[in-house]
């Protein structure tokens, strides 16, 4: 998590400049996701791209990432919007705050299981009942990748890495290797379930050119049990 943290510190804005638009094949799945009125929560928002999903919806936005640096740059980029540098494990928010909870291309970079159950179980926290969750990994073809997961699944074997089977490290430029997992669709699903959520859907979704693809999920929290009421 603090390799990932100074990773993004240390490219963010070479990163805003490469991530200028929200990726169409993902904003033809989400778009139609939130209303008018309604306060969503976009965790590792980055530069702040997400914004350009909503178009002109009047929505009470919130976008938090742990990298100080991404925030600046989405502050730059958005400065009539609201955002905070918080820690996807520990939300600075009360229960049940959010109708909608947006993690868009963060979940890979979570080391462990039970890591990303944590951040799961922090995001249905944090949702109303009934509330939104809709999240997203890159799903790269597994050809490839296929030689950076063998690379580190030897590394593992021969107990030169603590990382998990399917993690690597992808360079970015000369500058970083970031920390990726790479997930099975199934995997998602049992992660969210683990979390409290109830999956609603989960596809892999492609660009144009099939070069780039993404796995999503859109899960809901359940609602309260008959007789309790919201405080």
């Amino acid at each position: 998590m603090d390799k990932t943290k100074r990773d993004y510190n240390l490219i963010a804005e070479e990163f805003s400049r490469t991530r200028r638009n929200f990726w169409s094949e993902l904003f033809a799945v989400l778009k139609d996701y939130t209303k008018e009125g309604e306060k969503v929560l976009d965790v590792g928002c980055g530069n702040g791209r997400f914004l350009d999903l909503l178009g002109e919806k009047k929505i009470d936005y919130t976008g938090v990432d742990n990298s100080e640096e991404q925030i600046r740059e989405a502050q730059k980029k958005y400065p009539d919007r609201n955002f905070l540098v918080a820690d996807a494990l520990n939300l600075p928010f009360p229960d049940d705050s959010f109708d909608k909870v947006f993690l868009i291309a963060v979940l890979h970079h979570i080391p462990s299981i039970n890591l990303r159950i944590k951040v799961l179980t922090e995001l249905q926290r944090v949702l109303k009942p009934r509330g939104y969750l809709l999240l997203t990994v890159w799903r790269p073809p597994l050809a490839e990748i296929l030689k950076l997961i063998s690379k580190y699944s030897f590394l593992k074997l021969i107990r030169r890495s603590k990382m998990d089977f399917f993690d690597v490290l992808v360079p970015w430029g000369n500058r970083v290797e970031r920390y990726y997992h790479f997930f099975k669709k199934s995997e998602i699903m049992e992660l969210a379930n683990w979390a409290g959520f109830k999956t609603l859907k989960s596809e892999i979704v492609r660009n144009q050119t099939g070069k780039r693809s993404n796995l999503y999920l859109i899960a809901q929290k359940p609602p309260l049990p008959k007789g309790l009421m919201s405080p």
